[in-house]
């Protein structure tokens, strides 16, 4: 018997940008350019997905040329995270070793070493594209901040994840709710929230209890609720990296109840959040012209993450068959990593 998603609780309002028309155009232009995607299958899959209304719904504030730049971000991290989460790559960490540590150099200012432009794998093509487009203007705390969080996703999924399919490793609840952020890039694009809204928010702030508890709790809820939308697809890939899944198997919980658990589980760092909002504005009343568009940043997270979540195929229970063969939509060239 097919279970039914539990609502998820979500108090913030639906909204999304007036740019996502022309995002899209943009998008298309800019993964030929970078030679992230080629195949016909690929492309299909890409323009289903529709990462334009996505980041419109994410990011409903955002001028035009903002709205482009991390459209292309998400862009560059679904094709990375699909890789490593779809194909074989991300059975293999040695096999990545070497192309992360290029991304590493592009991140760190130290170039892309020796290797011709030419040979590049596409990811990296995009990356040096993307630093170049990001940084210039941002503070020195920012780009440290937003590199570390980029290193982190990078490495997390390509030895962590990596590592526990490859030894058959099922881990806890607690440590999965640690490194799902890091392995979901959420950080990276909370990050982003700062250059969309055009705000910089000191260390000191981010050092604050009030704002990690407001960021760790939205960072939660938006991957809970991606693991809950994404739940079915996973289970055909044999993912194990879904907190769905690991209710069910350290609970002994059945689909239907590991389900309402992890939507009651939202629920509860939704709650934590908004109290930590409360608590923040009211400590730092002279930096609310910073922290409000911030904090609305993370509210429109949880809320367009849960609106595209509920529409994109990506996600459609009624057609996880797309995803029994990676191999017909993964592109080979996105890694530079052959194929066996």
């Amino acid at each position: 018997m097919e279970s039914e998603l539990p609502d998820i609780y979500c108090p913030f309002p639906q909204r999304t940008s007036p740019h996502v028309g022309r995002t899209r155009i943009h998008l298309g232009s800019w993964i030929r350019n970078t030679g992230l995607v080629h195949r016909d299958s690929a492309r299909k899959r890409f323009e289903q997905a529709d990462f334009g209304a996505f980041v419109g719904m994410v990011y409903p504030t955002a001028d035009s040329k903002n709205l482009d730049l991390v459209a292309d971000w998400f862009v560059w991290l679904f094709l990375v995270d699909d890789q490593l989460d779809d194909g074989h790559l991300g059975r293999s960490p040695e096999r990545v070793r070497d192309v992360v540590a290029v991304m590493r150099t592009v991140i760190e200012g130290t170039g892309t070493g020796t290797l011709p432009a030419e040979g590049l794998p596409a990811a990296v093509v995009a990356l040096v594209d993307l630093w170049e487009r990001t940084t210039p203007t941002a503070a020195a705390h920012w780009r440290t901040r937003f590199g570390r969080h980029l290193i982190t996703y990078l490495t997390t999924a390509t030895t962590w994840e990596a590592g526990n399919r490859a030894a058959g490793v099922v881990p806890s609840e607690e440590t999965y709710i640690a490194k799902r952020r890091h392995t979901g890039a959420i950080h990276v694009c909370m990050d982003l929230i700062e250059i969309v809204a055009g705000i910089e928010a000191p260390e000191s702030i981010h050092n604050d209890s009030r704002f990690i508890a407001a960021l760790e709790a939205s960072c939660n809820v938006v991957c809970w609720a991606n693991d809950v939308y994404s739940y079915e697809k996973e289970q055909v890939l044999g993912e194990i990296h879904n907190l769905v899944h690991l209710v069910r198997h350290h609970r002994g919980y059945g689909k239907q109840q590991a389900l309402e658990h992890v939507c009651a589980e939202i629920a509860t760092e939704t709650e934590r959040f908004l109290t930590a909002e409360a608590e923040l504005l009211a400590a730092y009343p002279q930096l609310s012209w910073m922290l409000v568009p911030y904090l609305d940043g993370m509210r429109s997270w949880m809320r367009g993450n849960l609106d595209w979540s509920r529409q994109t195929p990506r996600y459609n229970p009624a057609d996880v068959s797309q995803y029994e063969e990676p191999e017909e939509y993964l592109e080979a060239t996105v890694l530079g990593a052959a194929r066996d």
